[in-house]
């Protein structure tokens, strides 16, 4: 199972605060202290992961990018963030929007130029970790604190109605001052980029859970056999879901140093297609009820399809197909 348990310290936040929790309850209550991916407990990481997107999509969005941000600074020896800090994974790359980073002396210290869009959950961070490029043209991360003069918070770039709470806006810095974390390129190379790729699946598949506990708990009772059929496509999705998580948290930990690349994609994209058939399903299933007159429920079928977003569809497919012409290994298509 990838649902919370009524033992589970999450299950019992979420009791006490409802709709109403937060980024900054979930790091209070030290539930962002999750095992690194590949630490031999990657499928317990993408456990909470799917527990907070079940509850809220936009809230496992910042907590996501909080939670891989420390990931990220552990895995790179980059600084270790302070107790009650809230971070967020700032590395788009969209061309137009990129920032410049230049040395200040022989240290780490970099001051930190221009715009970053796609700045998930800007306004209620305290700090980040950017993507950037240096005055050789590589890229490179650096760890910033948002509480200073060089960085602006702005309402630009975000007019989504699904995943609205996101917030995922557009942030300027001038002047600003920034750590570079591990060495140009670093980001990409290291064996967490993927790994915590596939943790974005965890983070579909439970938003799929939350629309799929739902649907389930509204039908109960029902003798519609067009319902119950929807019902039973939406266990199909999910089991198989659930069983190619478990499957791909395995062999990540067996092998946490490889390239999993081809593993991340495959597991993305049959989580986006088991999600897109839950989010069918369970729209026929109930009809237009609960879409208009329940605030959850209704939320949960508009947030989804934008998260998923973050998948880059076909072009993900081809970079599979390309990774499979290149491999000399056994496939995994075996029993």
């Amino acid at each position: 199972m990838l649902a919370p348990t009524t033992d589970d310290p999450f299950a019992r936040l979420q009791q006490q605060h409802g709709r109403s929790l937060t980024l900054a309850h979930l790091v209070a209550a030290g539930l962002d202290q999750l095992p690194l991916p590949g630490s031999g407990r990657t499928l317990a990481r993408w456990q909470r992961l799917a527990a907070v997107a079940a509850h809220d999509l936009p809230l496992v969005k910042l907590f996501e990018g909080h939670t891989d941000a420390i990931a990220i600074l552990a895995e790179l020896d980059g600084p270790t963030p302070a107790p009650g800090t809230r971070w967020g994974t700032w590395c788009a790359e969209p061309p137009d929007a990129r920032l410049a980073f230049a040395p200040l002396g022989e240290g780490p210290e970099l001051r930190i130029d221009g715009t970053k869009a796609w700045c998930s959950g800007a306004p209620s961070m305290t700090h980040a970790v950017v993507s950037g490029w240096n005055l050789d043209g590589e890229p490179c991360l650096a760890a910033v604190a948002l509480d200073q003069p060089g960085v602006r918070v702005t309402h630009n770039g975000w007019k989504a109605v699904g995943m609205a709470a996101s917030e995922s806006v557009d942030v300027q810095f001038d002047n600003a001052r920034g750590l570079q974390v591990g060495a140009p390129g670093d980001y990409t190379r290291r064996p967490g980029f993927w790994q915590g790729g596939a943790g974005i699946a965890a983070c579909w598949f439970g938003g799929a859970l939350g629309i799929a506990t739902m649907t389930r708990d509204l039908s109960r009772g029902a003798s519609d056999p067009h319902r119950l059929g929807h019902l039973g496509a939406i266990d199909v999705a999910m089991a198989g879901a659930a069983a190619l998580l478990r499957e791909a948290a395995a062999a990540i930990d067996a092998q946490p140093g490889a390239n999993v690349q081809a593993l991340t994609l495959r597991t993305r994209l049959a989580i986006e297609a088991a999600a897109e058939s839950v989010l069918r399903h369970a729209g026929r299933a109930l009809g237009a009820g609960p879409l208009c007159r329940n605030e959850r429920f209704a939320h949960a079928m508009a947030d989804l399809p934008v998260f998923m977003r973050q998948s880059h569809a076909e072009r993900d497919l081809a970079a599979l197909g390309q990774c499979l012409t290149n491999t000399t290994q056994v496939l995994s298509w075996q029993l």
